[in-house]
């Protein structure tokens, strides 16, 4: 019960790393506040953690939408009167030639990922500094190093990386007692796979989901896609007290990628 009495947040939790990270934070004791734009999604999320006796809510959230912050994070104040843990992890993924690219493609992958982690980390601070908390954003591999036809993703969780870092210092100069992590998931056994272009070529090949899958899986040293679950445990331990000493780190589960 390493988050046990502790209020969660966790944004993009309807589906995939997300809902892993949600349900694994809600059995380790935490009311967890599930968040989506997608409001199906969350409250499936919702209904597993509570088919199994823990605690969970329902909020919908778009992350790229600075009002739609505010308001849930004064629902969540107004119930609960604490923001222990925030959990940045909403998302999208597009890929293709820069030449190619569109300045809208551009700005809704940057507007969602990383000006959705900036908005997070904002309200998270303010809901946080009087009693501390821990903050981790999910940046990914390729904000460590690129990736041909990515330059999107690869920019906005560049961005994720040392916007982290940046918090992390400014929270410790201000004696917040809020740490500031950041997760960097490789290839992860989830739907991104199934949509939203991001693969390069995807776009009507019927096929080319399988392809994908099968590059990322060669790329990757251990020979295989991580799972939901073991990104989750990684932002398990930066959120929970036995990382109480660890503040502006990057923790990599990548299966050795960014290592070869």
């Amino acid at each position: 019960m390493k988050l046990s009495g502790k209020v969660a947040l966790v944004t993009g939790a309807a589906s995939g790393i997300g809902r892993a990270i949600a349900e694994l934070m809600a059995a380790e004791g935490a009311v967890v506040v599930v968040t989506d734009i997608d409001a199906v999604g969350g409250r499936t999320t919702v209904d597993t953690i509570e088919g199994v006796g823990n605690k969970a809510e329902f909020l919908q959230l778009d992350v790229a939408d600075e009002n739609s912050w505010q308001l849930t994070l004064q629902d969540v104040m107004s119930r609960h009167g604490q923001l222990d843990v925030m959990v940045n992890n909403a998302g999208v993924a597009l890929g293709g030639p820069i030449a190619d690219a569109t300045i809208e493609d551009w700005r809704w992958v940057m507007s969602v990922n990383l000006d959705g982690t900036f908005l997070g980390t904002k309200y998270a601070i303010r809901a946080m500094r009087r009693r501390g908390g821990a903050i981790v954003n999910i940046s990914s591999a390729i904000g460590i190093v690129g990736r041909p036809l990515s330059a999107a993703v690869s920019a906005s969780k560049a961005g994720v990386r040392l916007l982290t870092k940046t918090a992390a210092l400014e929270c410790a100069a201000m004696k917040y007692n809020i740490r500031v992590n950041s997760v960097h998931p490789g290839g992860v056994d989830t739907n991104i796979f199934e949509g939203q272009g991001w693969w390069p070529n995807s776009r009507g090949r019927r096929n080319r989901k399988l392809e994908a899958r099968e590059e990322i899986r060669r790329d990757t040293p251990l020979g295989r896609l991580g799972q939901p679950a073991e990104v989750a445990n990684a932002v398990l331990f930066l959120a929970s007290d036995e990382a109480s000493f660890i503040t502006g780190a990057e923790l990599i589960v990548d299966g050795g990628y960014t290592a070869a």
